[in-house]
Formats: structure tokens, sequence, C-alpha cells
């Protein structure tokens, strides 16, 4: 399949003004970075505001700004959006005290506003447990809610990609309480406009003035364009060559964002 164009027609007169920058698949590849990214970045710091943005939920936000540091991205922590920090903020806002967290341990300070329990939780939330997950946790959550607990899933990505290989993610978990509970879960992380939403107001922009650069397809590409962003795709981590394309802009990968976003200047 030809490549497609690096500017989408109409795409470049939209002035960009903050990016949403993924990181699993777009910074680096089962903790290997892309070649050139940091530099991108470090280019584009100053001229653009941005959020590292992330469905990681194996870790909370401050380990994944440690992470990022030590591939070498400048990162702090403020400027790292989790899913795990939006369904916090979400509950919150909705007065949820009592959750029922499915979710690695690590993860439970991005929490600790709330009361941690199995006993008639508001909400079952569910992360991404890896080989964690097993049947008596699956099976309590499931009683939780037949008991009436609103289901809350922090993602539903279908798989990531590890040092092993894809490796299955929360999103298969999920489905299979939504069936067994005749449910519908809560999406917090991305697609979910919701969180795209939430991003554009920690970053203090409209959200037709953001971009969101990610490798995904579904939950990069296709959530930025039902939330109104301009999607960046890069060829690089769950990038499918043979589906058929639907970002605004394709790049190789995110070293070749300054000179997209900058021109001359970069």
């Amino acid at each position: 399949m030809p490549d497609r164009p690096v500017v989408a027609d109409g795409a470049a007169s939209r002035s960009i003004l903050g990016l949403l920058v993924d990181i699993d698949g777009t910074l680096h590849v089962a903790g290997r970075p892309i070649a050139g990214a940091a530099e991108a970045l470090d280019a584009l710091r100053g001229r653009v505001a941005f959020l590292f943005t992330t469905n990681t939920s194996r870790m909370p936000r401050s380990e994944v700004a440690t992470v990022l540091a030590s591939l070498g991205f400048e990162a702090r922590e403020e400027e790292v959006l989790t899913a795990t920090v939006a369904a916090a903020l979400r509950l919150r806002e909705d007065g949820i005290t009592r959750v029922q967290l499915l979710a690695p341990q690590s993860v439970m300070r991005d929490f600790s506003a709330f009361e941690i329990t199995e006993a008639a939780p508001e909400a079952v939330v569910v992360a991404d447990m890896g080989a964690d997950f097993t049947f008596e946790i699956l099976n309590s959550a499931f009683r939780s809610l037949l008991d009436g607990a609103r289901l809350v899933a922090i993602h539903r990505n279908r798989y990531w990609i590890t040092q092993a290989g894809p490796t299955l993610d929360a999103g298969p978990f999920v489905a299979a309480l939504e069936v067994a509970a005749q449910t519908e879960a809560e999406l917090v992380g991305k697609p979910a406009p919701a969180f795209f939403e939430m991003a554009a107001s920690i970053l203090g922009l409209p959200l037709d003035r953001l971009a969101v650069v990610g490798d995904d397809p579904e939950t990069d590409v296709e959530g930025a364009r039902r939330a109104g962003l301009l999607a960046i795709q890069v060829r690089t981590g769950k990038f499918e060559a043979a589906r058929p394309e639907e970002a605004d802009l394709t790049i190789d990968s995110i070293r070749d964002l300054p000179p997209l976003l900058l021109g001359a200047e970069a």
C-alpha cells in the first residue's frame, strides 16, 4: 500500500497549540526508546504544550514519570495523565467513596482518597492485573456487580506489546464481567471522549487546538477523531500497515513531529 502523505487535505491549516502524546508504541516499544523520540520532544518543549497520556494501569502516575525519565525523556509527574488518575478523578466527581479495585498493588496510591473494599463497594474498577487475574478475584467482582456496584473500566485495551510479544490487556477481562453480570462498563481511559476532555481541561486549551500523537488505531486515532482532536498516527508500535488509515496525519515516527509542527524553526 502506498504511503499516505504526511499532510492530509485541510489538516495543515489547523493551528495546534497542544499535544497529547501516547507512550507505549509511540515513545518506546517494549522498553526500547524510539530513535529520536526524546530529541523530538525536547525540540517541542516550550513551543507546544503537551501531556503524556497513557492507558497504562500497571503503575501509578509517579512511576510512569520515573520510567519515562529512565528512558531519556524529560517528564514531570504533573505532565502525565494516566487512565487510573482519570478514573479516580471521575469517581470523586461522582461522589463515589468505596471501590473494589482490580489493579496491581502499586496503583492503589492513585486511589488513596477511596476506601478499597470487597464489602458492598459502590463501584468495581478494573485495571490490568496481568497474571494476577484469578477466578477468585473475577468472581468476587462479579458478585459485587450483581449486588448493584457500578462497573468502571480504566481502559478496554485488547492487548499490549511486551518483550515476550503481544500480551492480553484488561479489555478481555472487562468483557467477561460485562457478559457475566449483564451490564455495560463505563469506560474512563482512551478512547473515551471524557479522557480527552479532561486532558484539554488540564492544559487549558480547547479540544480543536489539540492533537493526539499515537500508534493505536483504536484508542489514539479513532478516539481523537471522535472527540474532535487532530489525529496524528505514527508507524511504530501497534501501527498496522494493512489497515485503512483514519488519521488526519501519518508520520513514520514521533521524531518527524517537530518539522511538521514547527516548519523551518525545527
